[in-house]
């Protein structure tokens, strides 16, 4: 064979050329669109990286809500077999998240200075599906309402959201229904706000952990919620650490203290029992 043809692939002719009038790949993902949205304000090269960096990751961020919200129908309607596969796929969007800081961490401190000040008052505070996906793992905070107060759309669900069970509620309601004493203050506490951590909640993911075999769907799905909280707080760490990198100490585009404010998200805990118990065991 020439040599010139070794690294050539000739067109199938099966491969359809004539398009008119058919589904096409970019109609279908409506590509004209998203690959239209990216429009700096400044001349500098970096900051094509920094927009596409923060729109790809809203896209996984809402991928992630759409998840867990039918994680939440799932446990629910005791659909244990979906709601792991689902709780599965958001720890892995979580993992593609972790690794975007990498990419956004090739941008230097001076080449972010050069386009900064374009950003005005833009934060990723600011996020409507980061916020989504907190509330529905049930760290809410009704003074974030706020921020979106000018973004009817996003306020009306946030809103809703917030009076709604979150996916730790609906386990523990599980955890009641599969006969563990649960005290009532949890079972019909105010869901607007966030979780708190409670003996009786205790008490009972040790009895399943202690007899994970009589209890393996709970003891499983005990594990796929670690899983989340584990890829989400290397994904908050990875987020603190890379503005630390970029900013330093300095306070953030949309007027938080910055580094110190993100490092404080990293002590709040989605299902602080979890991963109490761990120190009780065996």
């Amino acid at each position: 064979m020439n040599d010139e043809k070794k690294n050539f692939r000739p067109m199938e002719e099966s491969i359809e050329t004539d398009l008119k009038g058919k589904m096409r790949y970019g109609d279908y993902l409506h590509l004209g669109e998203i690959l239209s949205a990216q429009k700096p304000l400044s001349s500098e090269h970096d900051e094509m990286l920094f927009i596409v960096i923060h729109q790809a990751g809203e896209l996984w961020l809402k991928l992630a809500g759409y998840e867990i919200s039918a994680a939440i129908v799932n446990v629910r309607n005791s659909d244990f077999s979906h709601a792991f596969k689902v709780i599965s796929r958001v720890k892995q969007i979580l993992n593609q998240l972790v690794h975007s800081w990498n990419i956004l961490a090739t941008l230097t401190p001076v080449d972010y200075h050069k386009f900064r000040d374009k950003l005005g008052s833009a934060s990723g505070f600011q996020s409507y599906g980061y916020r989504k996906l907190e509330f529905l793992l049930g760290n809410k905070n009704a003074d974030i309402l706020k921020v979106h107060e000018g973004t009817p759309i996003a306020y009306k669900e946030l809103s809703a959201i917030l009076n709604q069970p979150g996916l730790y509620d609906e386990v523990i309601k599980k955890l009641s229904e599969s006969g563990f004493d649960i005290d009532a203050s949890v079972l019909n506490r105010d869901v607007s706000l966030p979780y708190e951590r409670n003996e009786s909640v205790m008490q009972a993911w040790l009895s399943i952990y202690r007899n994970s075999e009589k209890y393996f769907e709970l003891y499983e799905l005990a594990e796929k919620l670690v899983d989340i909280e584990d890829a989400f707080q290397q994904w908050r760490f990875k987020h603190m650490y890379t503005v630390q990198r970029i900013i330093g100490q300095q306070r953030g585009t949309g007027g938080s203290s910055g580094v110190s404010f993100l490092k404080r998200a990293l002590e709040t805990s989605f299902f602080p029992e979890l991963f109490e118990l761990r120190t009780e065991l065996p």
